[in-house]
């Protein structure tokens, strides 16, 4: 399992060179996706809570009607950004459809 450490602002500024999209703000790495419709919006979500569990690492999810907004942070590290948090923002980008 990737390491729980907190990463310093260069290690995530280079980790998200690598993720289209993704920003890194409130100690957080936070992206939003729109789908088509409520139930593709949910489908991610469910999609998403298998890869998390299997990490045991669960994101933050908010979800309105078609847009999943996911953030990323590690408790055990203070609420830092971990590459825990990195691997599982990269596992997310190589199974979504949007």
């Amino acid at each position: 399992m990737p390491a729980r450490d907190p990463l310093s602002a260069p290690a995530i500024e280079d980790a998200l060179s690598d993720l289209d999209g993704w920003t890194h703000a409130d100690d957080k790495l936070q992206k939003a996706y729109e789908f088509s419709d409520f139930r593709e919006a949910i489908s991610f979500i469910v999609r998403l809570s298998f890869y998390a569990e299997e990490m045991n690492h669960h994101p933050e999810l908010e979800n309105v009607y078609n847009t999943v907004s996911v953030a990323l942070t590690t408790h055990d590290a203070g609420g830092k950004v971990t590459e825990t948090d990195v691997e599982l923002a990269s596992q997310i980008e190589d199974f979504v459809w949007v």
